[in-house]
């Protein structure tokens, strides 16, 4: 049985993300989903709480063949301590998923095997390109899981990204 670790802000999780759970999956039995910034809520970088984005994500991989822990992370301003931060957060993990270059490097000097991959079209699958066109009115569903549609209309997500913004002016 082997478990691995991906981390994420997941503001919200998208298609990209779902992408590299999917391809994770094929290399796991379980998987840790890193919520980061989990105490960061309520800002255009920030729109959504830990509590919502681990509805987004428990909804979006219910249908995959992989067990899942979403695994809330608060923002620790210390690199290096954050990996043992990190585990200390989180059920023990064999192997971590990342692509950001600061995270591996952290991952790499505590010792632990880290996997990356090519982002699935980055360009068009990434948090700020979502609240973006959710703030603009824009095409933003069919960016995201179903799932974490109807999530970010439960909690009235789209009424608050545009508050949020109108605050900031």
């Amino acid at each position: 049985m082997n478990r691995g670790f991906y981390i994420g802000r997941f503001q919200p999780y998208h298609e990209g993300h779902h992408a590299m759970v999917e391809r994770i999956a094929g290399e796991v039995d379980e998987l840790v989903l890193g919520i980061g910034s989990a105490d960061q809520s309520h800002t255009a970088r920030n729109p959504f709480t830990a509590g919502e984005r681990i509805m987004m994500l428990t909804k979006a991989t219910a249908d995959l063949d992989l067990f899942t822990y979403a695994v809330p992370i608060e923002d620790l301003n210390r690199n290096a301590v954050w990996v043992s931060h990190v585990q200390s957060m989180s059920p023990n993990f064999d192997v971590a998923y990342s692509n950001n270059p600061l995270v591996v490097r952290l991952f790499e000097e505590a010792g632990v095997e880290v996997r990356s991959s090519p982002m699935f079209r980055r360009e068009e699958f990434e948090g700020t390109e979502v609240r973006d066109r959710i703030a603009n009115g824009g095409e933003w569903e069919e960016l995201v899981p179903e799932s974490v549609v109807e999530t970010i209309h439960e909690i009235d997500g789209v009424n608050r990204l545009h508050e949020i913004l109108d605050s900031d002016t």
